[in-house]
């Protein structure tokens, strides 16, 4: 395994974009590596795929978490880590847990070139996207972000330097290759209550400190990714690309 740990010098100069598939990836993958890229001057913008109603269930009680409420509390956390901007790529209903059934074209292209925030717009020096998983929003964004950062001719697309893809506490229900294996860390030790505070904000998602997704268990999970690289807590990503 290698791994690494950047300096405070290279990640003040990072443009940087995150594509989240839903809201609260964003803050279980790398808000910790948001607030201190901001924190030493770099910039953030941030691609939501989509923020549709969802049900809950609690003891067997169903309980509808609407889209409102997942955008004004994704609202929250952009605020809390104060992104320079974001977008919403879908916003209608259908599309929420269904990004599977769009084209992959269609995909690209939102990402790549019409997209408020696309690659060509924001020209960012480093990508954040979704690792795959057995979530299909996930897995479909994962493949569409792979064919917008496909290498190509300097000077007639934007190539863009670093992509990473980062972690998250469901990633454990996997199986051999596909077993999430950090390659890269950022280290957020100064910036764990920020990305624990965040998690919070995303208050219709908090579960009860057993469930892997909880901010206690979040919480534990950064920690446990700080004392692989010796330090108090930090965020892994699987290097996808690296041009220094």
């Amino acid at each position: 395994m290698v791994s690494t740990l950047p300096d405070d010098e290279f990640l003040a100069r990072q443009r940087l974009l995150v594509i989240t598939p839903h809201a609260d990836d964003e803050t279980y993958g790398c808000a910790g590596s948001i607030a201190r890229i901001k924190a030493l001057g770099g910039s953030v913008y941030v691609v939501l795929g989509t923020a549709g109603d969802v049900v809950h269930f609690a003891d067997g009680d169903p309980k509808l978490i609407t889209h409102q409420t997942r955008l004004g509390e994704f609202e929250s956390v952009m605020r809390l880590l104060k992104v320079d901007d974001w977008d919403l790529l879908y916003s209608d209903e259908d599309s929420h847990l269904a990004l599977d059934m769009k084209p992959r074209r269609e995909l690209v292209r939102r990402l790549e070139s019409t997209g408020k925030l696309a690659i060509e717009r924001v020209r960012p020096t480093m990508l954040m996207i979704p690792a795959p998983s057995y979530n299909q929003d996930h897995e479909a964004l994962f493949r569409a972000c792979i064919t917008a950062t496909r290498p190509g001719v300097p000077g007639q697309r934007h190539v863009v330097p670093t992509v990473l893809a980062y972690d998250n506490t469901a990633l454990f229900w996997s199986f051999g290759q596909e077993r999430f294996q950090p390659t890269y860390y950022i280290d957020i030790s100064e910036y764990l209550d920020v990305k624990i505070k965040a998690m919070r904000l995303h208050f219709s998602q908090v579960r009860p400190p057993i469930y892997h997704g909880s901010p206690e268990s979040l919480e534990l999970a950064t920690r446990l990714r700080g004392r692989e690289v010796s330090v108090a807590a930090a965020e892994g990503f699987s290097v996808l690309r690296a041009v220094f």
